[in-house]
């Protein structure tokens, strides 16, 4: 696969940049599986994101990322640690990555930003990417409006750079699908939560678990700022309110730190958990290295399949 050989892993695999979850002893356990472990910037500042680099790097001798959230209120100064410490890979979201390209190129590094549209890949393309990432809307987190079957193609039509699939993939036949589409391999998310290496609390992985297939919701269209999270008090309450048209600064009170009450409290009922539609497929917790050897093992089985089908 382009994707294996592009980064020099074992798998055409990335692990997504999730917030406060992918951190840099995650990132090695993904890379030490045969992945792409990404550290994710989220509300960290550069200097935090540098120790989570220095531990990556203690913990593993194979290729990591990090992913650089363009919001993040510190992202310059992150952008030019990522360039100082010789970051190899670096996958961006929220925005485009141009202003910081040229300094990114001169360190060595490749810039695969995450797209939701069209428009935004071919600008990214522009501006020097490597590749893409083309994340449709049943992810979890931050979504768009597209679906990932429908948002693929198009990208692969429209730029000449490797595109990524994300966004629905847990398996090996959606893994395959993916490949089906064109893209050069995939980035996972939802999936790796309930690996026995993630770091979030042992209620988010049992919520994953016990999860169905329509247990998630997108919160905070309204605002332009849409997130796809598990249903629970917080999101039904917060839709109530922004179906009766709550201000922004009345919907934010409930979403403040919610993640984190999630990840390292456990709260499940008024946290934001975050998860992607392909929630209802988890079952089980399971090493890292299994999960990822499934979707790919998956992947090539169910495309061995394909050959025998006659349409």
């Amino acid at each position: 696969m382009i994707l294996n050989e592009m980064l020099g892993i074992k798998y055409p695999i990335i692990q997504g940049g999730m917030a406060n979850i992918a951190t840099g002893k995650f990132a090695a356990a993904v890379s030490n599986a045969g992945g792409l472990g990404l550290i994710a910037s989220g509300g960290w500042d550069a200097k935090r994101i540098e120790e989570e680099i220095i531990e990556c790097r203690s913990l593993t001798d194979q290729p990591f990322g990090v992913n650089l959230m363009l919001m993040n209120p510190d992202a310059d100064n992150i952008a030019q640690m990522l360039a100082d410490q010789k970051v190899s890979i670096i996958t961006t979201g929220a925005g485009t990555p141009g202003k910081y390209m040229e300094l990114w190129k001169s360190a060595g590094a490749k810039v695969i930003p995450v797209v939701a549209s069209t428009a935004l890949a071919r600008k990214v393309e522009q501006q020097g990417a490597d590749a893409v990432i083309a994340e449709g809307g049943e992810s979890g987190g931050h979504v768009g409006d597209m679906t990932t079957m429908t948002l693929v193609p198009q990208v692969i039509d429209k730029v000449s750079i490797p595109v990524i699939a994300a966004g629905g993939i847990a398996d090996g036949r959606q893994f395959a699908a993916a490949i089906a589409l064109g893209a050069a391999g995939i980035q996972v998310g939802t999936c790796l939560l309930v690996s026995e290496e993630c770091p979030i609390h042992e209620n988010y992985k049992q919520a994953l678990i016990k999860a169905r297939d329509n247990s998630t919701t997108v919160t905070g269209r309204s605002l332009d700022a849409p997130v796809r999270i598990l249903k629970n008090d917080m999101a039904r309450e917060y839709l109530k309110v922004e179906r009766s048209g709550g201000t922004r600064e009345e919907l934010e009170q409930f979403t403040l730190g919610g993640l984190r009450r999630a990840v390292l409290e456990g709260d499940t009922k008024n946290g934001s958990v975050m998860a992607g539609q392909v929630c209802g497929q988890l079952t089980e917790i399971k090493p890292v290295a299994a999960i990822l050897e499934e979707l790919y093992e998956g992947a090539k089985k169910e495309l061995a399949r394909l050959k025998s089908v006659d349409l």
